[in-house]
């Protein structure tokens, strides 16, 4: 496995449990958007702790950025990653990732499992071929939402916000379901691209394939 050692350029929390990190980006280091890699903290007792992290910059840009979700109830990479400042090195690994678009579609997703759908859809805007494109996002409470002005800017309407845990006028307040798909979605023919914990995407996925997608319409990480 190639290791790759970037410096953090800038990092700043986006919401009350996101950072974005700014780092370099190595000569000649190429990705899809929607792909990923395996990430580790250049210090003694963290090197060999690898955590994959999903690119959320375009490949163009001249940085790369990753958009983190902080969990600080267990002492994991992530809550070191929520005391780690500009200056500190991560140690860069392979690019991987199934999840790549094929055509427009609805994009489901889970709390930070919406971060591969970010440089897509930001592919997608820059390149003015957003339309025709849906996504759905899950959250508990808004103040969860990660780049909530960004995607709206992008999609409009077609920016759909559905809250676990908090009652917004003009936001659903429930989960997505079967029921909820059914409600929300006419074409169950279009490509559906899905990301969230496992339970959720095998959810989804098993809801998709009873309303009639084809497996091969469904874009997941494998």
């Amino acid at each position: 496995m190639n290791e790759y050692p970037v410096k953090i350029l800038e990092c700043s929390y986006i919401n009350h449990d996101v950072k974005r990190f700014i780092v370099e980006k190595p000569e000649g280091y190429t990705f899809i958007p929607g792909q990923a890699t395996v990430v580790s903290i250049d210090l003694p007792e963290w090197r060999n702790e690898l955590r994959p992290f999903t690119f959320t910059s375009l490949n163009e840009w001249s940085y790369l950025e990753f958009t983190i979700k902080i969990y600080n109830d267990h002492h994991g990479v992530t809550e070191q990653l929520g005391k780690t400042n500009a200056g500190a090195t991560l140690l860069l690994h392979d690019i991987f990732g199934t999840i790549q678009y094929k055509g427009p579609g609805v994009f489901i997703a889970a709390g930070a499992g919406v971060t591969p759908f970010i440089a897509i859809l930001r592919d997608l805007y820059n390149r003015k071929i957003i339309a025709g494109n849906k996504l759905i996002l899950s959250n508990k409470t808004s103040e969860d939402i990660i780049y909530g002005k960004e995607l709206f800017g992008m999609l409009g309407p077609d920016f759909i916000n559905v809250f676990t845990r908090e009652g917004v006028i003009g936001f659903s307040e429930r989960r997505i379901d079967r029921n909820y798909l059914v409600e929300t979605i006419r074409d169950f023919s279009s490509n559906f691209y899905v990301c969230g914990p496992d339970e959720f995407v095998k959810d989804m996925t098993g809801y998709l394939l009873s309303l009639g997608t084809v497996a091969g319409g469904i874009i997941f990480e494998q």
